[in-house]
């Protein structure tokens, strides 16, 4: 093999990553490991309005050292250990059937890249994920795509959510929870730190480049979950079982029964176990602040520039650490003058773990709201770009900039507040009722 074609290869791949990486798009993720760049992880998060709907969906991508003039290997990893068929066209076994793999159609274009496939792959994951398969018109009856539609939407939230949020935070079948280690006690930042430089040398570690990131969007979407558990509970019963498909078969289908009320159970187990992580955090911090690492001394550090920050724009609000605890800053917003939040005070908490910025941290308004970007638990949704990451202030002003914005885009993958956002971006009147809402969350926050 020519060694610069592939220098290319690598280049072009690299110059793909970063791309993606700092696009806002709030769907899509991919990384890899510094010393295997052609092995790539990707995620999907599922469409809005789709029986996919926020679902964690997981690919690996195995880049060809002929790469963009020969295409990539496409693996689906989300399949519950090659069980489960979550479209005619993402296979049990993980194979992901595109127009230019072999099938009749459009071929590879070297134009092609990463980001392109990743779109194909999410616009199988459509509404009526029936009509991709060939033959989807000898469907007995429109019940057929309805059958599938309900299966899928069951399973994309047990497969796809439940089991990974389980198995990222030691949840057994019982419900209870294992520690992180066997000791259960509390590991100092300074010693984890350490042995993360030397498992990520060894490459001992396995390889989760999303679990932050999911974590963070399962607290995001918590209430969509959780609505669609309680519509799937007056559609089907428990323990009916799902319908085969006439292009399913045994193996390369979805087997199975429904559940939600044992969904039901285990969604609200995995908030309160996020939940109990994220006040966690303060003691590691505490034992980190007096051991002085890196990270405790960054955070006190970038508290006190955020202060004279503040202070030099003039700004109204405050911020303090509890208890002087880097690890735990508190917010207090003034509302924006003549602006619907106007008058209002608002306190927001920012946790931050010992292993900050690869675990980021996690923000939630302690003073109710009702807005279409704070959730109802008053989780904000906001994007801070992956390049600033590690800069609180950024986090900061992306909280503030949500919040205040007037007249953002439609985005569907900001829906964090199912009531609020119907509100927001429906009809007149609904806005009307929406403003009225918000306006007296805001008068009750003074009170």
């Amino acid at each position: 093999m020519d060694q610069s074609v592939f220098r290319i290869t690598k280049v072009t791949l690299v110059d793909e990553l970063s791309d993606l990486q700092k696009d806002s798009d709030l769907s899509l993720a991919v990384a890899c490991r510094d010393v295997d760049v052609r092995n790539v992880k990707a995620l999907i998060i599922g469409p809005h309005e789709t029986p996919y709907e926020f679902g964690f969906f997981e690919f690996a991508f195995v880049f060809n050292k002929e790469y963009p003039r020969k295409s990539p290997q496409v693996q689906a990893t989300t399949t519950n250990e090659g069980r489960t068929r979550f479209n005619p066209n993402i296979y049990a076994n993980g194979k992901v059937c595109l127009t230019w793999r072999g099938e009749r159609g459009e071929q590879w274009s070297a134009a092609q890249g990463l980001e392109s496939i990743l779109l194909s792959i999410q616009s199988l994951m459509s509404m009526n994920p029936y009509e991709n398969e060939p033959g989807f018109e000898d469907a007995k009856e429109a019940h057929d795509k309805k059958n599938q539609k309900n299966y899928i939407r069951h399973e994309t939230i047990r497969i796809s959510v439940v089991h990974r949020l389980e198995e990222y935070l030691g949840i057994n079948p019982d419900g209870t929870v294992t520690p992180d280690n066997a000791t259960g006690e509390i590991v100092s930042a300074a010693s984890t730190e350490s042995d993360m430089d030397t498992l990520d040398e060894e490459s001992c570690v396995p390889f989760e480049p999303f679990k932050d990131l999911c974590k963070r969007r399962f607290l995001w979407y918590y209430d969509s979950y959780m609505a669609a558990v309680e519509k799937g509970k007056l559609e089907v019963k428990d323990n009916e079982s799902f319908a085969r498909m006439p292009f399913e078969s045994h193996g390369n289908g979805m087997e199975g029964k429904f559940n939600y009320t044992e969904l039901e159970k285990r969604l609200k187990a995995i908030k309160a176990a996020l939940d109990v992580e994220t006040e966690s955090w303060a003691a590691e911090g505490l034992q980190a602040k007096a051991q002085e690492t890196t990270v405790a001394v960054n955070l006190q550090r970038q508290f006190e520039q955020v202060v004279e920050h503040f202070k030099r724009r003039d700004l109204a609000h405050s911020i303090e650490l509890v208890g002087g605890n880097p690890f735990v800053w508190l917010v207090t917003y003034f509302g924006k003058p003549m602006t619907n939040l106007d008058g209002g005070l608002f306190r927001i908490k920012l946790c931050f773990s010992p292993r900050f910025p690869e675990e980021q941290p996690r923000a939630r308004f302690e003073t109710k709201i009702f807005h279409h970007r704070i959730a109802a638990d008053g989780t904000p949704c906001y994007y801070a770009p992956p390049s600033r990451r590690e800069d609180v202030r950024t986090h900061l002003e992306a909280i503030i900039d949500a919040l205040e914005e007037e007249s953002p885009p439609y985005d569907p993958r900001t829906l964090v507040n199912p009531e609020a956002f119907k509100l927001f971006w429906g009809s007149v009147d609904d806005r009307r009722m929406y403003n009225r809402r918000l306006r007296r969350s805001v008068q009750q926050s003074m009170e």
